[in-house]
């Protein structure tokens, strides 16, 4: 068996970064960027007004209270055309541009129009205002020509704003990796089918498959494959297409688990078969024909662990980005923990409450790798390190919190 990081450092290092593709910015929200983007406009395009008001010169305002003379007024979206002289105003509205011979802006609140101003067609300024004040000067956000993103990131909800801003309505990512998912087994059947006796549901490739679109691949499901090696050997036809295939089950030493010996046939080469993992232990890298390989176990906790600590890191890598691992944080454990074997552990658990700032953790007494229900009240798994000393409660420990955003893309 070789160690959880020696097994991802191997399955990266057999990846290639995948090419690019052009789309437009509406489908662009988590795909990676391949070209330093420049700006196409200067945002403000011109000084404009942070708030309503009365654009001023400022220094109009140094004697208080001054009355100044509406000549008119600039809205958002126009503008007033002319020059305003020395005590004269113009009405101005958040984001109208400021009037040649304007500096500043006197707020509406720190003004009178009512009857204590003396004269009708002035405003009365009550407020000293210096040059500048709630102006967002021309190319404060960012100007045209400049570097709005660089290249090799992925975009987020606010990266889109900002490209939008910048008037790019196309942009270079990327392709998504395309991830072929063959499970395999005469016991599985897809959700909605009818169930044998002795059947279970199909549920890790669509747990799978989430997790490949949430990181940023494409996934395709090319079924389930009897425990026959016709079967097998003509549904893995469909991996040809893929940057990678990810086979769910039947990578183990039973008679039943075909994936090594059929596939093998077929021009699969191993580079690795069995991690110091639990749970994931029968995990299998390699390459079919070209495309990189990933036989993961065919029970859903281990193929979700085995997803986290390999499947996403090789999703990354594929698109040229720096390959992730589980964020890792202290907790403390609220009962006592025995001691480790040769295998690094991840223990499902829920966190019932707080100490120090550090969240207090509970591990659930049954550890089954085929408990999804288990699985989904989970908060977080406890890290344990191969032959990892027994704990007593209060203990700190490292977990892996699994929140709904992660992989945060």
């Amino acid at each position: 068996m070789i160690s959880v990081d020696d097994a991802r450092t191997q399955i990266i290092n057999e990846l290639t970064v995948v090419d690019t593709e052009v789309v437009s910015l509406d489908l662009a929200h988590g795909r990676v960027l391949t070209e330093d983007v420049i700006a196409r406009r200067t945002q403000p395009p011109s000084n404009m007004s942070a708030m309503d008001g009365f654009a001023v010169k400022a220094a109009d305002t140094q004697s208080i209270p001054a009355q100044l003379k509406i000549i008119g007024e600039a809205p958002a979206g126009g503008s007033y055309e002319g020059i305003v002289q020395p005590g004269e105003t113009v009405r101005i509205f958040t984001g109208g541009p400021l009037p040649e011979g304007t500096d500043s802006i006197v707020i509406q609140e720190d003004t009178d129009l009512g009857e204590d101003s003396q004269q009708e067609g002035y405003v009365e300024i009550r407020e000293v205002t210096p040059v500048g004040h709630y102006v967002r000067p021309a190319g404060l956000d960012f100007k045209a020509g400049t570097i709005g993103l660089k290249a090799n990131r992925r975009l987020s909800a606010r990266d889109i704003g900002l490209l939008a801003a910048m008037n790019v309505p196309w942009i270079t990512v990327r392709r998504k990796p395309r991830i072929a998912i063959l499970s395999t087994g005469d016991e599985l059947v897809r959700p909605g089918e009818p169930v044998g006796p002795n059947q279970i549901i199909s549920s890790n490739s669509l747990l799978v498959a989430a997790l490949i679109q949430q990181a940023g691949g494409e996934a395709i499901d090319l079924g389930i494959a009897k425990d026959n090696e016709v079967s097998l050997r003509q549904m893995a036809v469909g991996a040809q297409s893929a940057d990678m295939l990810v086979t769910l089950g039947g990578a183990s030493v039973g008679d039943h688990d075909l994936v090594q010996s059929v596939l093998g046939k077929e021009g699969l080469s191993v580079d690795f078969w069995r991690i110091a993992m639990r749970p994931g232990k029968p995990l299998m890298s390699g390459n079919l024909n070209g495309t990189p390989m990933l036989g993961m176990p065919g029970n859903p906790v281990s193929s979700m662990i085995c997803s986290f600590l390999f499947l996403i890191p090789a999703i990354d890598t594929l698109l040229g980005l720096p390959p992730r691992r589980p964020p890792l944080s202290e907790a403390v454990i609220a009962h006592p923990i025995k001691e480790n074997d040769q295998r690094e552990d991840y223990l499902r658990a829920r966190i019932i409450g707080e100490t120090g700032g550090l969240p207090i953790v509970e591990m659930f007494q049954k550890q089954d790798s085929s408990m999804l229900s288990r699985l989904a009240d989970a908060d977080c798994l406890i890290l344990r390190a191969p032959f990892a000393s027994p704990l007593p409660a209060q203990s700190p420990v490292e977990i892996i919190q699994l929140r709904a955003d992660y992989p945060d893309v």
